[in-house]
């Protein structure tokens, strides 16, 4: 008997000793055992049992969100810890109670940040609610009474919550509520553990790989793999005898799937079915002639400007000294572990979706869409994300797919599962740019003036079109904004432009996490780097002189100089880079200790990581997310490249595309610094100083200044 035993493989086996283990396991959108219990508002019901079930509209994908915004609802509410239980509502329900839990969206680390105020009300009215309950019973007023671990208090009496609950529902709701300040907070602000870890590790959490459902078949599906291809044939008879096989489906214009029993069933007859392609006019499109119209874009006569001041083709005229350097950044994968995938039930009355998604509403509307149903008539069952880092989030196109192929086989689930060749080469990539920077320095070795001319892919163009406005695509200067909480350019420099080229290749872009503030820091931070040597100052000094009047900037970065030791003796053949940038509401910066063998072999010893995110709801989870976001991170940096090739992409799988193991990932040790006044995100902004900080590292270590990515390309020697 084999010693490994992996998830799925315990799962099946689990649930045949004992019994039918899985028919515990909780699924949205089934029958669930249990009384129903009144909700004291949208987000808090208390059961008679005691247990307090949480409602949270954001989606779980690994970073915490779930048991954070629990934290806060709970912080408020004053509820037992202990028997907390969450629970995802869902798109339809939000659309039946006026949108009663706000957004669902989940991207941009605004999970809690643009979120935290109404769930805290959520909490507290709970709770409010249960005080007055429990005074009307005793005939007292509320200001008497105190809760505490879910019990209301009054002069040595105590009513719990659960007992309470049912005569709370039925209360007004007071007219005014006040939240706690932070300073007040037991529950928030502390590493409590995350409340989705035991399902994770106990093989009870169902994603969508793993639902399943009665009579459900499943779907492999193939797309036209050249961008903006068709599909033009394919000979449907000669698969349709093989066993297991149940139908063979056209999808939209430019897919076919197969319909069988079980997925590999339905792979193995889409591998054999006979497909004839119409690949279209960009069948000639190749990566050397997006980087040739990216070029060209550097010295256009015309850009968006995103930020200006002062006159810099002046002061660059009349500099003493002038750098310049022209950086790129490649396509890049989303590359979630859990593939693409959704299970779909159709009727002609009604719609249901199963799916991982980071935006329930908007995978609703897809459903909607896909199947001519209005959105009443349809629903979407929320599943925790193997994976998302914005791939699941403003676009659904699987989710498409899994309706338009239930159609086929009404009142039938089916669920619809990409192979990771199928969702390798058909994501929504990170935006390909470059960025031509140009500084002018007096004879001082100041910096006077800084162009910076970004040529290349607007996400929002290829998403929201509508959205830009004179040809500008405001999230495009992410990290270089004159001010604003998605990211400002904390360094002062007299003259300063930065505008954008908008180029647009065949290769459709995707929100990737940490979006345009990857490419934007190892631009700016690099080029700030390239300076400093210039000028012959050293890159913390001048850093520091730039950021003078930006304290928050200038903070994590001081920061992590002084745990790192910049400017102390270090080991034989280590050196340190620096990266520091403010996006997604938080200022971050890092510290990178690298050695460079004499064969050229690169070795990430450390990295120090600085996060200012304003109020910290969990900092175990922050220091969590901080080493994730640099496994991710350095992924990119180290290997991440799309490339296309006749109009397709090369890489296929993961032996194409590698990721971070680890014998590449350094110690993390991260700096938590809560400044109070401002909520900020966390789990994107640290990747955005991965890169920069280890290629800062790099050239202190070999003077090679590595100026496009991957870090895989290049010889260090």
């Amino acid at each position: 008997m084999s010693a490994t035993l992996n998830r799925r493989d315990f799962l099946s086996a689990t649930s045949a000793v004992a019994g039918g283990l899985m028919v515990g396991f909780h699924v949205p959108g089934l029958a669930q055992a249990g009384a129903a219990a009144p909700e004291l508002n949208a987000w808090v019901q208390v059961l008679p049992d005691e247990t307090t079930v949480i409602r949270i509209a954001r989606s779980e994908m690994g970073q915490g969100t779930l048991t954070g915004l629990a934290q806060l609802v709970a912080e408020e509410l004053e509820c037992d810890w202990a028997r907390v239980k969450t629970e995802y509502p869902t798109p339809g329900q939000n659309l039946a109670r006026n949108r009663a839990w706000g957004s669902m969206s989940t991207g941009g680390s605004r999970g809690v940040r643009e979120s935290h105020e109404y769930v805290r009300k959520g909490g507290a009215l709970a709770r409010a609610l249960l005080i007055q309950a429990a005074a009307n019973r005793w005939n007292v007023s509320v200001v008497e009474c105190k809760t505490a671990s879910g019990w209301v208090l009054h002069a040595g009496k105590k009513l719990s919550y659960g007992s309470l609950a049912a005569e709370a529902a039925k209360l007004a709701a007071p007219a005014d509520i006040q939240l706690k300040p932070a300073k007040d907070w037991t529950l928030a602000g502390k590493p409590v553990k995350r409340l989705d870890t035991r399902a994770k590790l106990d093989g009870s959490q169902v994603y969508g790989m793993d639902l399943q459902l009665p009579g459900m078949l499943n779907a492999a599906i193939k797309d036209c793999p050249v961008f903006g291809g068709k599909l033009k044939s394919f000979d449907a008879a000669a698969i349709e005898g093989r066993p297991g096989v149940k139908k063979v489906v056209k999808v939209g214009d430019s897919a076919v799937a197969v319909v069988a029993d079980t997925w590999w069933s339905a792979k193995m007859a889409l591998e054999a079915l006979p497909i004839v392609w119409d690949e279209g006019v960009n069948v000639s499109q190749n990566s050397a002639d997006t980087a040739a119209t990216l070029k060209a874009g550097l010295d256009a006569d015309t850009a968006a400007v995103g930020s200006s001041q002062g006159d810099v083709k002046g002061a660059l005229a009349g500099a003493a000294r002038r750098v310049e350097a022209v950086y790129s950044y490649p396509h890049q994968n989303h590359a979630t572990m859990e593939v693409m995938n959704a299970t779909a039930k159709w009727t002609p009355e009604r719609c249901e979706v199963w799916t991982p998604t980071q935006n329930g509403e908007a995978a609703l509307a897809a459903a909607s869409e896909a199947s001519g149903l209005p959105p009443a008539a349809c629903e979407v069952y929320k599943l925790h994300l193997g994976g998302g880092f914005g791939r699941r989030g403003a676009v659904h196109d699987w989710v498409r797919q899994a309706v338009a192929i239930a159609k086929e086989l009404p009142g039938t689930p089916v669920k619809l599962i990409w192979s990771r060749e199928e969702d390798m080469t058909h994501g929504r990539y990170h935006p390909v740019t470059q960025c031509k920077l140009t500084a002018g320095l007096d004879e001082a070795g100041k910096l006077t003036a800084l162009h910076m001319r970004i040529s290349g892919q607007s996400i929002v163009a290829g998403i929201f079109p509508q959205n830009i406005r004179d040809g500008k695509d405001p999230a495009v200067f992410q990290g270089l904004n004159a001010g604003g909480a998605e990211g400002a350019l904390g360094y002062a420099v007299p003259h300063l432009l930065i505008d954008h080229a908008m180029r647009n290749p065949t290769v459709p872009p995707g929100f990737w996490r940490g979006v345009n503030l990857n490419q934007n820091a190892v631009y700016l931070e690099c080029f700030i780097d390239e300076v400093a040597h210039a000028a012959k100052r050293d890159p913390l000094a001048l850093r520091r002189e730039l950021l003078a009047g930006s304290p928050k900037h200038l903070a994590v970065l001081n920061a992590v100089a002084a745990k790192a030791g910049w400017g102390k003796p270090r080991a034989k053949g280590r050196h340190l880079g620096l990266a520091q940038i403010m996006g997604f509401g938080s200022y971050v910066a890092a510290c990178a200790e690298v050695s460079v063998s004499k064969k050229g072999e690169l070795k990430i010893h450390r990295i120090v990581a600085a996060t200012d995110p304003g109020h910290a709801v969990n900092p175990q989870q922050i220091a969590a997310q901080v080493e994730g976001s640099f496994v991710y991170g350095l992924s990119a940096a180290l290997f991440g490249e799309i490339t296309v090739k006749d109009g397709r992409v090369e890489q296929q799988n993961f032996n194409t595309y590698p990721v971070l193991k680890m014998e590449h990932m350094p110690a993390v040790e991260t700096l938590v610094m809560p400044s109070g006044g401002f909520w900020g995100g966390v789990g994107e902004p640290t990747i955005a100083v991965a890169a920069p900080a280890v290629l800062n590292a790099i050239f202190a270590a070999t003077g090679k200044r590595i100026r496009d990515l991957p870090l895989s390309k290049h010889s260090l020697v």
